[in-house]
């Protein structure tokens, strides 16, 4: 392995290592051994449940699969096809005789189901209870799982379908039953940045690293197949399951008999329509996950642009520890009271925005090479330097934009108008994987690129709103002793 990677890894894992250990007193917040418990119980289960997630459906290992599919496909839609669903899914499909364009089928199949279904599922788990939705999703992604051992099309596609909605259930209900939980039991509010950074750095980030090792292990060293991923994964989500059922207690948004789906819909609308600061929410984060998507199809493509023979495997780990970087910086600001979220996620939006336009000025200010494989590039290296900075500013972005949903978005319809913000990431995704020859890279890039700008706008202006209903509620807290 080339000296580059090594020292780029070497270097993330000390700066990591030393953000963790140097915390002091500024850096923590003190909390009550009652939320300990609670908050080690919530990041025991997400980071199974975020780790069996990337484990089974991520891009972990893929030099391995690289290696073994060379021979059958090596053009720009394979690779990025199997850097968003992964070395495992598209291999298994392989197996089973299918073509690109069936795969692709499948692929796009789970956006869409995540697309019209999510915002069902989301109302189902404010009224029936988050706790329920939760073991939902455990049961649907075992299905999913299952499927996989099926060479069958039909069964396959319901497989996807499942997963689809088994994302939408992952990414709404387990942080709709934490704010939700967390406020019941009457922990200070602040109090929830620790869990949402925490769950980041170990679910999204750690655990993302050893489930991939895992699944190297499973399908490389005991060659036991391309489905035992997704065997593993069922184990441990009925693990999880079990954990919920035993130990999570029951939460709801809008319990109400008299409001069926077409009510809890029309609610969450207005709720969007007439609160601008959940409009501006919305708009950031479907910004921001469309080009953090779209980067996920690209990062391969742009560091070998001639077949150049990189470390995929290494490159996701050293992508996962600068998330890791970013969740603890997260952490960090997130528990100083002086910090605002809304203010700081201005700078990381333009930084994200720079970092990815590096692939655009690089193809302009360096000569392309004309020879086909060999190690990568001098561009390369600039490219994969500024790709870890967008992966810090990714390890950012989650906990943060938890704690702005947790303040802004109403209880009664939290899961609901969470599933409504992935409506527009679901058809960009679509509709990028419809197309995905028709824009060279440097396009792709320098569209996410003006998205991420367009966020850091959109954040400003969603700082400005934000201060004024604070001053707005300072000034009626004022005012009320005088109406007395």
């Amino acid at each position: 392995m080339e000296l580059f990677y090594l020292i780029v890894f070497g270097g993330l894992a000390v700066i990591v290592a030393t953000m963790e250990l140097s915390k002091n007193n500024k850096d923590r917040i003190n909390t009550s051994s009652a939320f300990n418990s609670f908050k080690n119980n919530y990041l025991l289960v997400y980071s199974l449940m975020m780790g069996i997630f990337l484990f089974s459906s991520s891009s972990h290992f893929c030099h391995i699969i690289c290696k073994c599919l060379s021979s059958i496909v090596l053009d720009l839609e394979f690779m990025m096809l199997n850097q968003i669903w992964g070395p495992y899914v598209y291999y298994l499909y392989t197996t089973y005789g299918f073509g690109k364009g069936d795969i692709g089928q499948l692929f796009i199949a789970g956006f869409g189901s995540s697309m019209l279904f999510g915002t069902i599922v989301g109302s189902l788990a404010d009224k029936h209870g988050r706790k329920r939705a939760s073991v939902t999703y455990c049961i649907t992604y075992i299905l999913s799982c299952i499927t996989k051992h099926s060479p069958q099309y039909r069964i396959l596609m319901v497989g996807r379908i499942l997963g689809g909605i088994a994302t939408s259930l992952l990414f709404s209900a387990f942080e709709s039953w934490l704010v939700a939980e967390h406020n019941k039991r009457g922990f200070e509010q602040q109090w929830l940045s620790i869990t949402f950074s925490k769950a980041i750095f170990l679910g999204n980030g750690l655990v993302a690293i050893l489930a991939g090792l895992f699944g190297n292990l499973l399908v490389g060293t005991l060659a036991m197949g391309p489905v035992a991923p997704f065997d593993a994964a069922s184990i441990f989500l009925a693990i999880g399951m079990a954990i919920i059922l035993s130990s999570w207690t029951e939460n709801y948004g809008d319990s109400s008999e008299s409001k069926d789906l077409m009510t809890q819909f029309r609610g969450a609308a207005v709720a969007i329509a007439s609160d601008e600061k959940i409009a501006l929410l919305g708009a950031i984060q479907s910004l921001f996950e469309g080009s953090m998507y779209t980067f996920v199809f690209l990062w391969t493509p742009a560091l070998s642009p001639n077949g150049e023979d990189i470390p995929h495997g290494f490159i996701f780990s050293i992508f996962m520890l600068s998330s890791m970087l970013g969740s603890s910086l997260a952490s960090r600001l997130l528990a100083r009271a002086s910090i605002k979220v809304e203010s700081y996620m201005q700078i990381v939006f333009v930084i994200s925005s720079a970092s990815l336009l590096l692939p655009v000025i690089t193809s302009f200010l360096v000569a392309p090479s004309k020879e086909r494989g060999g190690s990568i590039t001098f561009a390369g290296c600039i490219q994969l330097l500024g790709f870890c900075v967008f992966e810090a500013c990714v390890g950012l972005f989650w906990p943060s934009i938890m704690k702005m949903r947790s303040q802004y978005i109403p209880e009664e319809a939290r899961s609901t108008i969470m599933n409504f913000f992935r409506i527009p990431l679901n058809i960009f995704v679509c509709i990028v994987l419809y197309n995905v020859d028709a824009f060279p890279i440097t396009v792709m890039f320098g569209m996410c690129s003006g998205f991420l700008f367009i966020a850091s706008m959109l954040q400003r202006r969603l700082f400005g709103v934000s201060e004024r209903s604070r001053q707005d509620k300072v000034r009626e807290l004022e005012a009320e002793p005088l109406n007395i």
